[in-house]
């Protein structure tokens, strides 16, 4: 289903009854094939070219919404789940991955604002157990960790050697467990200095942000960003909300519900829920500096030769020779992709629950061609 409204009032609604994900599993429902669009941007034929085809391979849903000049579109393909088969819709919730960082960041950058933390400062001056705990073979500070240039061990490793991937998703998994599980792992000894991604950086930003305003880190980012944008589907912790679309993981065979594993409710690096239009309001209002100083926000894109600045990643902008900002999120089960303009006009955020496939360490392939094609997409909107 897709719909665009804007200056000239255009909408279409996809036929209900039989949906694309739905054609290949009931015998018969077969309709006349829609005719083409001539006001259709080539970037949402794109788009929608790329989730049939994610729906063929058996997706059960892709979710996407896209803000132009004015004009947005939106669209959902699929299923909420696999049992029931009722429809996706754009204002479905999903989990948006390592998105969550960028959130995260937004709450450690007000505490630097308000001078309550120093980004030079050690993690250890912030968190005593720091050093005891997870023993840095040297200083590390608040900057690294949002940067993940820490050296700083990835907790999942432990985890996932720890059992089978159904017990681990009913194991509820604190901030400090998650630290822990990091300390049986050895560090880095180069302590980095350059990216290199771990959860765990996160989960220590997260309890550092705890300690300062004694809150849990779920009702931070509430007050910081869900509240102040009203973005009411934007959690983190706290039961599945009603209507969420389900993602999947193939364990021996045979098709896991991927949509409220335990051990996400507490993962700063990856455990939000939220919907891929609320996606694009918390990133142009970021970039629009309706959320952190507009000096903060600077800092946060990076340099400009960096790839990843304070939890923003950035592609190129062929219609200007800018940039867009934002980050892929992968998960068990869900990858999105969200990218904004400097400006803030200009949007895309896409979520595909993935064909179902065995859980792994490494980023789904699926998330690195979503990021191809929302570039493509995105530039040709100019």
């Amino acid at each position: 289903m897709g719909t665009r409204r804007g200056g000239r009032g255009w909408q279409r609604t996809a036929a209900a009854l039989c949906a694309a994900v739905l054609v290949a599993t009931i015998p018969g429902c077969i309709g006349p094939p829609e005719p083409p669009d001539p006001d259709k941007p080539a970037a949402i034929a794109l788009l929608e070219a790329f989730s049939s085809r994610m729906v063929d391979d058996g997706a059960p849903a892709v979710l996407f919404a896209v803000t132009s000049g004015g004009d947005t579109w939106t669209h959902a393909a699929g299923v909420r789940n696999l049992a029931a088969r009722e429809a996706a819709t754009v204002a479905d919730p999903v989990h948006v991955g390592t998105i969550t960082e960028s959130m995260v960041a937004v709450s450690v950058l007000k505490l630097v604002e308000e001078g309550r933390l120093d980004l030079d400062g050690q993690a250890s001056d912030y968190l005593p157990e720091f050093g005891a705990v997870l023993k840095p073979p040297g200083p590390v500070s608040v900057r690294q960790l949002l940067t993940h240039e820490s050296g700083l061990p990835d907790f999942s490793l432990p985890l996932l050697a720890s059992g089978r991937w159904e017990e681990l998703a009913g194991r509820p998994l604190s901030l400090e467990q998650q630290l822990g599980l990091a300390a049986t792992r050895p560090w880095d000894g180069r302590l980095a200095r350059i990216f290199d991604y771990s959860r765990s950086n996160y989960a220590a930003l997260a309890l550092i942000v705890e300690r300062l305003r004694g809150q849990d880190i779920g009702r931070v980012l509430a007050a910081d960003i869900a509240g102040p944008l009203g973005l009411t589907a934007t959690t983190l912790g706290g039961p599945r909300p009603a209507g969420m679309v389900h993602g999947y993981v193939t364990i021996e065979g045979t098709p896991q519900d991927a949509a409220a594993p335990a051990w996400l409710a507490e993962a700063p690096s990856n455990g939000a829920v939220s919907t891929v239009q609320e996606v694009n309001r918390f990133y142009a209002a970021l970039l629009q500096g309706r959320l952190l100083d507009p000096d903060t926000v600077t800092a946060m894109k990076g340099g400009y030769s960096q790839y990843y600045g304070f939890a923003l990643r950035r592609w190129n902008n062929t219609c200007n020779n800018r940039f867009y900002y934002g980050l892929p999120g992968d998960v068990d089960g869900y990858g999105t992709v969200a990218m904004t303009s400097e400006d803030g006009s200009k949007q895309l955020a896409m979520t595909v629950a993935y064909p179902p496939g065995p859980p792994t360490l490494g980023v789904n392939p699926v998330l690195f061609e979503m990021q191809d094609v929302a570039q493509e997409a995105m530039n040709s909107l100019c």
